[in-house]
């Protein structure tokens, strides 16, 4: 038995866990992760990463190992009667400050593999096959004790153990799951078809349109098919799929996974817990795979959490931020069960009979959600939305915004050819972007942004904006809001 000191004691090695850990480990906090497996996830469950999780891995340098291993996927399709009859990615091409407008399909076991990796390389690995047998909490901090008989003290512990998480049931916080009594089989595997393989998402227009067609990474794809009865066989499941192509025909030339699962909906009533305990990810949400919100929600949750819990530890600033998680976070856990139950009953649930149509129209009507590019913290304004993704000059080389941003500090972006002398604290970095090339050694961009100073959170949202001559109040009252010095105030 040893007795373990961390920051951060977090339960669950999924991805929202992994990227908890890492986020955590780039903003300088110590952290402790234990999951029940023996190592990630090999085949199987999420199996795309939307246009903002994608803006959200480059600011933390993981986007380029693993944008090369996944396929880019932008549209939907609806196949009936033996052709396409609707092929759309408008949703995709109309968004604003975004260089990736697609999907990247790619499944859940690349994203772990390697945020383990990268945890075992700064000797922080996932302590395995160990669970988490009781949690108290004191005002100090959480004491925890593990199946393998250590002790874990930490500041916090974050609960991303899913959908059954011990955390959550060990508080007894309510979790009122809805079941809409829709039953769904998932085959990964590749097949052997005389239909033309297309990038793109096909949902069959049959009589009950049940069947889907998701392109993924390599040679695999995958389907899902309504089922609605869990007494069935992967070839009940095939002959559904056959029914759908019509007049073609499929069949698996070799299988990497077949599930099942029912469709389930909820949202936790509380996702802080004595101000220690934070839930994240499955553990506080879950809903329907239809819109592949999942994943791209959880990891959001992470990027949200993290640099708040380093404002804390590392910064001074108030415990009170903590609260903003919940939030922001939770309104967003309830738009995406509201996107992902309407989609999964419109493929049951048809006035017309219309189900693949009522679906494409549904995901046109969401794409906020699915394309994530939709998600803000505030009802209207700059504030609370996400920056735009621009292109800036250095010199006579060309840059993308988000490859600037840096997770652990805030971004002062200031636009105009003003020359900006402020004195800043260490986690707030000021970048000076100009309007024309008259001085090489300066950022130079369009004029998007023209005359305004953006101050970006390290999640990449916008705290606050303002003109050139508002910088000094647009600077004290962000340092009002996050430390506690009240001589950091700019005079």
């Amino acid at each position: 038995m040893r007795t373990i000191e961390t920051d951060i004691f977090i339960v669950g090695a999924g991805p929202v866990g992994l990227a908890c850990a890492y986020l955590a480990a780039l903003s300088g906090l110590k952290t402790t992760i234990i999951d029940k497996s023996e190592g990630p996830l090999e085949v199987g469950r999420a199996d795309a990463l939307n246009a903002r999780t994608l803006q959200l891995l480059e600011i933390v340098d993981l986007f380029k190992e693993l944008y090369p291993q996944g396929l880019p996927c932008n549209t939907s399709s609806i196949w009936e009667k033996g052709k396409f009859v609707s092929r759309q990615s408008n949703w995709w091409d109309a968004l604003e400050g975004c260089f990736h407008k697609h999907f990247l399909m790619l499944g859940q076991a690349f994203i772990e593999k390697l945020l383990d990796g990268k945890l075992k390389a700064i000797n922080a690995p996932v302590i395995r096959q160990t669970k988490i047998e009781t949690i108290q909490v004191t005002e100090k901090g959480c004491e925890c004790t593990l199946s393998n008989g250590d002790i874990v003290k930490s500041n916090y512990v974050i609960g991303a153990d899913g959908s059954h998480s011990f955390v959550r049931n060990h508080f007894n916080i309510p979790f009122e799951i809805s079941r809409p009594q829709i039953i769904w089989a998932v085959i990964d595997a590749v097949f052997e078809t005389d239909f033309t393989k297309v990038p793109e998402i096909i949902v069959f227009q049959s009589e009950t349109s049940d069947v889907a067609w998701i392109p993924r990474e390599g040679k695999i794809d995958r389907f899902y098919i309504r089922m609605d009865r869990k007494d069935f066989a992967i070839e009940d499941a095939m002959e559904r799929i056959n029914i759908a192509m019509a007049p073609h025909t499929i069949k698996i030339k070799e299988l990497v996974w077949f599930s099942h699962f029912s469709v389930k909906e909820s949202v936790v009533e509380n996702y802080i817990i004595q101000d220690r305990v934070i839930l994240a990810g499955d553990a506080c949400h879950i809903h329907s795979v239809n819109g592949g919100q999942g994943l791209n929600t959880g990891l959001a949750d992470a990027f949200n959490l993290i640099w708040k819990i380093s404002m804390i530890e590392n910064h001074g600033a108030d415990s009170s931020l903590l609260q903003s998680y919940e939030n922001e976070r939770k309104p967003v856990a309830l738009s995406v069960i509201k996107s992902s139950g309407e989609l999964v009953r419109s493929t049951k649930y048809s006035e017309d009979g219309t189900h693949a149509k009522d679906y494409v129209k549904i995901v046109e009507k969401r794409a906020g959600n699915i394309t994530g590019m939709g998600i803000r913290y505030s009802e209207s304004g700059l504030a609370g939305s996400r920056v735009y993704d621009i292109d800036v000059n250095h010199g006579n080389k060309q840059y993308r915004l988000y490859t600037l941003l840096n997770y652990t500090k805030f971004t002062l972006l200031c636009f105009g050819n003003k020359k900006i002398e402020i004195e800043l604290p260490d986690f707030v970095e000021l970048i000076q972007i100009q309007s024309n090339n008259s001085a090489n050694e300066l950022w130079t961009a369009s004029d998007y942004y023209k005359n305004q100073i953006i101050l970006v959170r390290p999640d990449s949202y916008i705290e606050a904006a303002g003109t050139l001559n508002e910088i000094d109040d647009l600077i004290n009252h962000f340092l009002h809001k996050y430390t506690k010095n009240e001589n950091s105030m700019l005079v």
